[in-house]
């Protein structure tokens, strides 16, 4: 029980920290960009039922379900799997589930990373490009870590590539929900959120009903690998798709989310300049 007190210090300072430091978006806070009509004044109401509308929104909460969704999935039957399969007592085989769980420090900000990296190079062909792969990827490892039962080190290897896909999918596929519905994207990003619970409700299902792990891991990785093939189906405003559409100046696109330019280093100076000149 004292053990609980540990993260929830870390979540409560965590929230204060946010919630007086941070920045709502890159342009600023929201309620200054409302007041300077740089950003529609949405209802939440009205938010949630623009978002929910929106058929790209379901798209990404099926493939959220199927990374994130995995991932709860894994927290819960890895120990077992490794118990089971390879003899391993309680807690060496809680030991080596852990590290699925330790991969999320740095992959799942590198699936974001890689994502911007792939807009700035291809738009958002690019990012629909990356979380495909991310997907198909992430399918096939888990069916050959259902099939990786002879030998503990592989399996134990096949783990820590499988769980580096999963987290970069879901670091992808939030690179891609603020462009769906810019003023909503709080609303989206909270069903897209909520499909990673129901995706770990189906999974769970999956593993109490079939008879052997091995066979609703296989069952997973199919499932996984059938959801990338939905990014085709991604057509969002203003952006080129995974096949089709054009990419459109940020001008004519309304509601577009836009970061702020770098400012050169002429500018600054010039700036600077003006600014001396001034009297005081």
């Amino acid at each position: 029980r004292y053990s609980s007190i540990v993260p929830a210090v870390v979540a409560f300072t965590t929230g204060l920290v946010i919630f007086n430091i941070s920045d709502d978006c890159p342009r600023g806070n929201y309620s200054k960009l409302k007041k300077t009509g740089e950003m529609p004044e949405v209802s939440a109401v009205a938010s949630f039922r623009s978002g929910s509308l929106d058929f790209n929104t379901w798209i990404l909460f099926i493939q959220y379900a199927c990374c994130f969704g995995v991932e709860l999935t894994m927290n819960n039957a890895a120990a077992l799997y490794f118990n089971e399969q390879f003899g391993q007592s309680t807690e060496a085989a809680a030991a080596i589930a852990s590290i699925f769980g330790w991969m999320n420090i740095f992959a799942r900000p590198i699936g974001g990373f890689i994502s911007d990296k792939s807009n700035s190079i291809g738009g958002m062909r690019g990012r629909l490009i990356w979380q495909t792969f991310c997907l198909v990827a992430e399918g096939i490892l888990i069916i050959l870590f259902a099939h990786a039962t002879n030998n503990l080190g592989t399996s134990i290897f096949v783990l820590i590539i499988f769980s580096i896909l999963v987290q970069a999918a879901e670091g992808s596929t939030f690179g891609i929900v603020p462009y769906v519905n810019p003023p909503c994207t709080g609303s989206i990003a909270g069903i897209v959120g909520a499909g990673g619970n129901v995706g770990a409700v189906c999974f769970g299902l999956a593993f109490r009903q079939l008879p052997t792990s091995k066979e609703a891991f296989i069952v997973m990785g199919i499932t996984v690998i059938c959801s990338s093939i939905l990014s085709v189906c991604i057509a969002i405003q203003g952006h080129e798709g995974l096949l089709t559409g054009k990419e459109r100046s940020n001008d004519s696109i309304a509601g577009v989310l836009t970061v702020p330019s770098q400012i050169s280093n002429e500018e600054v100076g010039s700036a600077v300049e003006k600014h001396d000149d001034c009297p005081a």
